[in-house]
């Protein structure tokens, strides 16, 4: 690899400098860098992140390819700036063998766009009932550390239980998708004033809660980890808030529609807008971006979830749930934490890369902007506002909430280890 001189890069948003890149490493970051036959890039001032880490993506492949591929979903993450991913195990068949998880992992080395860590489902098939082969997974190829049934609830607590007890054996985490199933029963929205009016089947607030409640307390008991998936709620982060001061080894994530949209949208009826967790109220919205401000929710991750256009351009009730999010994440963290001054890009770098990074254990990534450092880096023309056209994305589907709406930030380059795989906006 030749080398590639950045130039006047703001790195975490701080005073521009120059990031010399050597092979797949960092050789040096300073003032008035240069080196004989380097490619040049003009920053002129623009934000350098270390390479985002995706900790919840859906690729849908095996079996759903219609909805996006390994190839297509890292596309759409290099065009994000990602440089990792964590795939989510309800594929077709799901991912919870060895072999399926090798399988979505080779699969990620051989397209080259960003790396693929398989999640590995927690119970055999996702139907809550047994064990998956949890250990098999993580001594796998794909080194499993990441257990999920996202989709559906482990809401037996007994299956929950001896899944903390057994990933504990391996510094494993449990990523919990936190919805009481009885609860939840044909509810198509948040339940509240929005829901009442409309006579849409209502999903409480404290059918999230109560797993959440529930789980925090597993894992203090076992003495393991827990993830909460795409945490939704104002009460949801109290309990975190109160379990962390606890001292438990909770973490937890954000989605960037739940930063942004509530559940107001749904008045239009547009399936678009038709998400699990549900868009909650304005009151949610500002206690998660308060959350995320103070580090009681961990982590951006997207919950990317493609459908083809079938699935969605059809009546509220029979559509798919789920939005696109790996092409516009950032660009959301932008205008609900940057530019109101709850997040610097240094904020921005720990959410969306260091600490994904250090709860999936992706090696790697989610590293110092700094000499010795693998090159996965990001470059944001954080200056750049324009409207979100889903005609132009990278992945296969295009059920994205933000269409037409104007968002600031685009991602010009993205490195994985030092190889470009977006240039100037074009994936390579």
């Amino acid at each position: 690899m030749s080398k590639i001189l950045i130039r006047g890069a703001r790195v975490l948003g701080g005073e521009p400098q120059d990031v010399l890149i050597d092979g797949e490493v960092i050789e040096a970051v300073g003032a008035g860098l240069s080196a004989e036959g380097a490619q040049v890039v003009e920053a002129d001032g623009k934000v350098l992140l270390p390479g985002l880490v995706d900790l919840h993506t859906h690729l849908r492949e095996p079996g759903r390819e219609d909805s996006e591929t390994v190839l297509t979903g890292t596309r759409a993450a290099a065009s994000g700036g990602y440089t990792a991913v964590f795939a989510m195990a309800n594929t077709f068949p799901v991912a919870d063998t060895a072999g399926v998880v090798e399988q979505v992992y080779r699969l990620g080395q051989e397209h080259g766009y960003c790396d693929v860590q398989p999640i590995g489902a927690v119970t055999v098939g996702l139907e809550g009932r047994k064990l998956a082969e949890l250990g098999a997974m993580h001594e796998s190829a794909a080194g499993v550390t990441v257990f999920s049934d996202d989709g559906k609830c482990v809401d037996d607590a007994v299956i929950m239980r001896r899944a903390l007890e057994y990933v504990k054996a391996f510094g494993g985490v449990v990523a919990q998708h936190a919805q009481e199933p009885r609860l939840t029963e044909g509810a198509q929205m948040n339940e509240g004033v929005v829901s009442a009016e409309l006579g849409l089947g209502g999903w409480p607030a404290v059918a999230e809660e109560s797993v959440i409640a529930r789980d925090v307390l597993l894992a203090e008991h076992v003495g393991s980890r827990v993830h909460i998936c795409h945490l939704s709620t104002a009460g949801s982060v109290e309990i975190v808030r109160w379990a962390k001061s606890r001292g438990i080894d909770v973490t937890a994530e954000v989605t960037p529609h739940h930063l942004l949209l509530t559940d107001e949208m749904v008045r239009t009826y547009n399936p678009v807008f038709k998400v699990n967790p549900p868009l909650r109220t304005e009151r949610d919205v500002l206690a998660l971006r308060e959350a995320l401000a103070d580090g009681t929710i961990d982590i951006v991750a997207t919950d990317h979830a493609p459908h083809p256009h079938e699935d969605k351009d059809c009546e509220w009730a029979a559509a798919a749930m789920g939005m696109v999010g790996l092409e516009t994440a950032l660009s959301v963290v932008q205008d609900t934490m940057v530019d109101t001054g709850l997040l610097d890009w240094a904020g921005v770098a720990d959410r969306m890369s260091v600490k994904p990074a250090r709860i999936g254990q992706a090696q790697g990534h989610g590293r110092p902007v700094s000499a010795g450092e693998p090159a996965n880096l990001t470059l944001v023309d954080t200056a750049y506002r324009g409207q979100v056209d889903p005609a132009g994305f990278a992945s296969r589907s295009r059920n994205t909430p933000y269409e037409g709406r104007e968002l600031p930030g685009r991602v010009t380059h993205t490195w994985l280890r030092g190889k470009a795989t977006l240039v100037d906006g074009k994936l390579t």
